[in-house]
């Protein structure tokens, strides 16, 4: 159990969520020849990305830009460290 200080966003790290990014294109409604770009970013779940499904769900249920296209990136934040190699040994003295 974690401490009641921990917040929810590091709660959901731990628990595999990623910080997940949308760029949503959608019409106009009254130009719909026009394109408007909408930014959206919550921690999700990958590849299946329910947050955002019912987000996008929503969207198409109650607001009146229909969507033309939707970008997402994912990132997980905490995962297994990663190394390099490096091409030298540097020594300070």
């Amino acid at each position: 159990m974690m401490s009641p200080g921990v917040s929810d966003d590091f709660r959901k790290q731990v628990a595999g969520y990623g910080l997940t990014t949308a760029q949503i294109l959608y019409r106009l409604p009254d130009y719909p020849r026009f394109l408007q770009s909408y930014v959206w970013q919550e921690y999700d779940l990958y590849p299946e990305f329910p947050t955002l499904t019912r987000f996008l769900e929503f969207w198409q249920r109650q607001l009146e830009g229909p969507l033309h296209s939707v970008t997402v990136a994912h990132c997980r934040l905490i995962g297994p460290a990663e190394f390099k190699m490096v091409d030298g040994l540097f020594r300070l003295h």
